[in-house]
């Protein structure tokens, strides 16, 4: 019996793909959205009506003077027990005044991203104490030279639309020192959107005066601020920290946009159940949108309500799983419902090591998420072990799965062409096959992502070719990366300026 595969077609469409080059990302970040509804039209507004009534009846407490002064000038109330409490009115204001849609400016303009609607994008953030050595491939305290390294990598990878610190330099003395050097890596090594946290409030101005020195000139970062600040005003259960309420009010001050990060933990400092979660958070968080609409109405923040999870059995933080998964699901569906920019978070993998466990965490938390809307999620890439870890070959990894993501949000187009009843036709009474075609080699390159680490060989050539894992190859590509040239995102002038004025470690 003669062999009809149609092997030959198939290698000379391959050959031509690559001769022609690359293909174009046929799914770039900011794929929409929102089809995954984890709650029903009733359930959501319940959610909703129980916040306001926790919020109205119940308030905050804790709450700093100045806060308190801003926000009784807004319409809250004080308490006879201190507590401050907000009329239903007084959020729904600071809802329809909020921005629906901004930019996160990047140093380079063809990088910046604008977020809001059902547009997804993957970014990083976390404040891992410990990095995955790429050596030993055991943890290690995190250093200086990680947080510039992975400042570097993430600069290269096309799935990643904004980079935060994803690691916390222990090598460094003391807060300021750590808050001024985290901003210069930021500063130094990429030009795409970035976020960054204050430790203390009174660290706001001078870094601020560094950005204007990037930037071009005093006032040329608040003009155009190409850093967004991470806050938790918020401590769960409904109560304001003075610190992060203090860096809020430095942050309005210069324009820099906030994300305002509610992190309550189920069973521990929110309710076990899903429901009694989702309104407790929801009601903290937007606590945190009426202090910014007190306080500067209308500025630019990011509405992060992440549902956090433990292990009920233990008490330890638990960042993968289905709970947190359909939680932070929940939580995008709720804030693109009220109509805000949403911050979820996803992808904290509990594994230790990049494995079958970190996989499997990985994708069902940010798929979920991405299906749901979430328009900006964070801590997604190169997290391990519950956020207390970071790794290098997590990144490229990630950046990998992202694309895939975004690929499934980017859905299936249904129109006469892409039907192609004649073309179905012509090869079912032609050739026998569809390879090498021209509608072929054209879908090929509009519609599919082809991974650059996934391995899709046969066992034979696989094993061949050194029996690599994931793990191995990821770690070839981040070799690579680093050790290419770095870039020179700050002139010579500038960086020299920058040194004479502030305390920069070299890593």
């Amino acid at each position: 019996m003669s062999d009809t595969r149609p092997k030959r077609a198939g290698r000379k469409a391959r050959t031509a793909a690559r001769a022609a080059g690359p293909p174009s990302n046929p799914a770039p970040p900011g794929q929409q959205g929102g089809t995954y509804k984890p709650l029903n039209s009733q359930e959501v507004q319940d959610i909703y009506d129980t916040a306001l009534r926790l919020l109205s009846d119940l308030g905050m407490g804790e709450v700093p003077d100045r806060l308190r002064q801003s926000l009784e000038a807004a319409g809250a109330s004080s308490t006879a027990s201190g507590r401050v409490t907000f009329p239903r009115s007084l959020v729904e204001d600071a809802i329809a005044t909020a921005p629906k849609t901004f930019p996160l400016h990047a140093r380079d303009p063809a990088r910046s991203i604008e977020v809001g609607g059902n547009a997804v994008h993957f970014g990083t953030g976390g404040a891992a104490v410990q990095t995955l050595d790429r050596r030993t491939r055991q943890y290690r305290a995190s250093t200086l030279a990680d947080l510039h390294d992975f400042t570097r990598l993430q600069d290269s990878l096309t799935n990643v639309s904004w980079f935060t610190r994803c690691c916390i330099a222990t090598d460094l003395p003391d807060e300021w020192t750590l808050d001024v050097n985290t901003a210069y890596a930021l500063l130094r090594n990429t030009t795409k959107p970035v976020a960054t946290a204050f430790t203390l409030a009174e660290h706001v101005a001078p870094i601020v005066a560094m950005f204007d020195m990037a930037a071009g000139g005093d006032g040329a970062f608040a003009h155009r601020p190409f850093v967004k600040a991470h806050i938790s005003p918020v401590i769960s259960p409904m109560r304001f920290g003075a610190d992060a309420v203090d860096t809020t009010y430095a942050c309005l001050e210069h324009n820099i946009p906030v994300s305002c990060i509610t992190a309550a933990q189920a069973g521990a400092t929110a309710p076990a159940t899903l429901a009694g979660f989702l309104a407790q958070s929801l009601a903290e968080t937007l606590a945190s949108l009426v202090m910014v609409h007190a306080i500067k109405p209308g500025h630019p923040m990011v509405f992060s309500n992440w549902p956090l999870v433990i292990d009920l059995r233990t008490g330890a933080f638990s960042g993968g799983g289905g709970e947190i998964a359909v939680m932070n699901a929940a939580s995008a569906q709720i804030i693109n419902w009220l109509g805000l920019v949403s911050g979820v978070a996803a992808s904290m993998t509990d594994a230790k090591a990049l494995d079958a466990q970190y996989g499997a965490e990985k994708g069902l938390t940010s798929l979920a998420a991405a299906l749901a809307g979430g328009n900006l999620i964070y801590e997604s890439s190169g997290m391990t072990s519950a956020l207390l870890g970071a790794s290098f070959e997590g990144f490229v990894l990630d950046d990998e799965m992202h694309g895939h993501t975004y690929r499934i949000l980017r859905g299936v187009e249904v129109s006469e062409s892409t039907l192609d009843y004649d073309g179905i036709c012509a090869a079912v009474l032609g050739e026998g096959h569809f390879l090498g075609g021209a509608a072929t080699i054209a879908a090929m390159e509009r519609d599919y992502v082809y991974p650059q680490l996934a391995d899709r060989e046969t066992p034979r050539a696989w094993a061949e070719a050194g029996a690599l894992t994931a793990w191995d190859r990821a770690s070839k590509r981040v070799d690579e990366i680093l050790a290419a040239q770095a870039p020179d995102y700050i002139d010579p002038a500038t960086d020299a300026k920058i040194r004479a004025t502030f305390d920069i470690q070299d890593p």
